[in-house]
């Protein structure tokens, strides 16, 4: 459910682009009626529709992802404000000077976000928060996780890098779909081999429930 929840912004992202790029004057009319007051010059180009629809769309998706938490009473974790707080701020722009180079750069700013809040916690502090993810059925040593830790901050700092140059280097409509395939893509082939490391160190399913 939380992964699903956690891909919906992304998911939306993708359909409402693809959607707004076969309706570009539907798009560019809808918009300028009815956000043209957020936009530089209060007109929205044919052009320019897709991925401006596509970013409000995304913003509101975030926002729409806490307000369900929220009402459900459940904890909303600092990253998905920070990702709130980054969609807002470079969305915003983007509608306004109606420029994607904004919204191109969320995934790797969350990225690096993500990247950095984990050499902190769990590199330098040496907190141990994918331990504490993986719900007491890991028992490794100190030095296994300490590896995850720069396994995972190295991948988010590469995730960073590697959207930037798809972003500046390809069309729009590339990096909007390596935005939906590429990274998701990545992300679950870099966790299905966590796991494989991870799986000689998998307590027995008794040890693991009477130790939760």
């Amino acid at each position: 459910m939380k992964f699903l929840l956690d891909l919906l912004p992304v998911i939306l992202f993708f359909v409402s682009y693809k959607w707004a790029d076969g309706h570009k004057e539907q798009t560019a009319a809808w918009l300028t009626g009815h956000l043209g007051f957020a936009v530089s010059g209060g007109t929205v180009g044919v052009t320019e529709a897709p991925v401006l629809l596509a970013t409000v769309v995304v913003i509101l998706a975030t926002v729409l992802q806490i307000g369900f938490l929220k009402l459900l009473r459940k904890p909303v974790d600092k990253m998905l404000w920070a990702s709130l707080g980054i969609v807002v701020v470079l969305g915003g722009l983007t509608l306004w000077f109606h420029d994607e180079t904004f919204i191109k750069w969320k995934p790797t700013v969350i990225y690096w976000v993500m990247g950095g809040g984990l050499l902190v916690t769990e590199v330098v502090l040496g907190r141990k928060m994918l331990r504490q993810m993986m719900g007491g059925q890991v028992d490794a040593p100190d030095v296994v996780w300490r590896r995850l830790g720069w396994a995972w901050v190295v991948f988010f700092a590469l995730m960073g890098v590697l959207n930037l140059y798809v972003a500046f280097n390809y069309p729009l409509d590339t990096w909007v779909s390596f935005k939906m395939w590429g990274s998701l893509g990545l992300t679950l082939v870099f966790t299905l081999a966590q796991g494989i490391y991870l799986s000689r160190h998998m307590l027995p399913e008794e040890v693991s429930s009477s130790q939760g």
